[in-house]
């Protein structure tokens, strides 16, 4: 049964007069005007709810979009941060060791939440990866770590500002990932078969975790309570996720949804049908004549 935690977090808010919220619903009246939808999103991954959205008003499902090489760690810049590389120091880990913890490009995090989440990692016995943008708390502290934080992890962590997240990603020493549960993250991480640990923020995430966790059961929450978490249950969730047996059994059931997304991808998988649909439908509306088959 779906609760009021799952909701997206701008229908969770008491105050819904925040600039944010009025981008966002700007957004779902502009919507309201389009005469296509397209979403990147697996036709085979939510089929009941693109139909239900199917009837409204014409809706093509396009995903997964990831860029061309994807899989050969082909990078593409995701922001204008500077990008650190993290291969050498992956490469002097053992396969599957590292913990990747990445909030994404926009959501903030509060400061008690952001020295919990760092002194569970303190107190755990993993390595891990964090990326920490310049503004991950606010563009006014651009250093909200304790004191003496990153010299005490030296060696074990590595803290930068930015990365390729599809090269650490497809890095072996990577054995799971602390993420927001921004969609992009969500199909990466399928991809790449890395289990999640999940943490949302903000907007979508809340129904994003929903989704992976209590329908595809394919992750598993850091804390049940919105945005609440201490540094002891931060340590004993990760400690459990990064044990070699729960992960395995996240990445066994990960692999029957990655299949999903490697037949939409495929030569006449619902991505491609539903992208010439689209155009099919668009040149119809534009009155431009269909290509000849002859």
């Amino acid at each position: 049964m779906n609760q009021i935690k799952d909701l997206v977090s701008y229908l969770q808010d008491d105050d819904a007069t925040t600039w944010l919220h009025q981008l966002i619903f700007a957004a779902f009246n502009d919507v309201r005007g389009a005469d296509f939808v397209l979403c990147n999103t697996v036709q085979e991954l939510e089929p009941q709810v693109i139909e239900v959205l199917q009837s409204y008003k014409p809706f093509y499902v396009i995903g997964p979009i990831f860029p061309r090489g994807f899989t050969n760690n082909a990078t593409v810049a995701t922001s204008l941060w500077s990008e650190s590389d993290c291969t050498q120091w992956l490469n002097s880990k053992p396969h599957g060791s590292v913990l990747y913890a990445s909030f994404g490009s926009y959501a903030h995090i509060t400061k008690t939440a952001l020295w919990e989440i760092g002194n569970g990692l303190l107190l755990g016995n993993v390595s891990f990866i964090w990326v920490l943008r310049p503004d991950i708390v606010s563009s006014n502290d651009v250093d909200p770590l304790p004191v003496g934080f990153e010299e005490a992890v030296h060696g074990r962590g590595m803290i930068i500002h930015w990365c390729s997240q599809t090269q650490v990603l497809t890095h072996p020493a990577i054995g799971g990932f602390l993420t927001h549960c921004g969609w992009n993250s969500i199909l990466e991480s399928i991809w790449c078969e890395v289990p999640l640990l999940c943490f949302p923020l903000l907007t979508d995430q809340f129904t994003n975790r929903k989704l992976v966790v209590d329908d595809w059961k394919i992750v598993i929450n850091l804390i049940d309570n919105q945005m609440v978490v201490t540094k002891e249950e931060m340590l004993k969730n990760i400690n459990h996720f990064m044990d070699e047996k729960i992960r395995n059994q996240l990445k066994a059931t990960m692999g029957g949804i990655k299949k999903k997304l490697e037949y939409a991808l495929g030569p006449g998988g619902s991505c491609e049908k539903n992208m010439e649909c689209f155009v099919k439908e668009l040149n119809a509306k534009a009155n431009i004549p269909s290509a000849s088959t002859d």
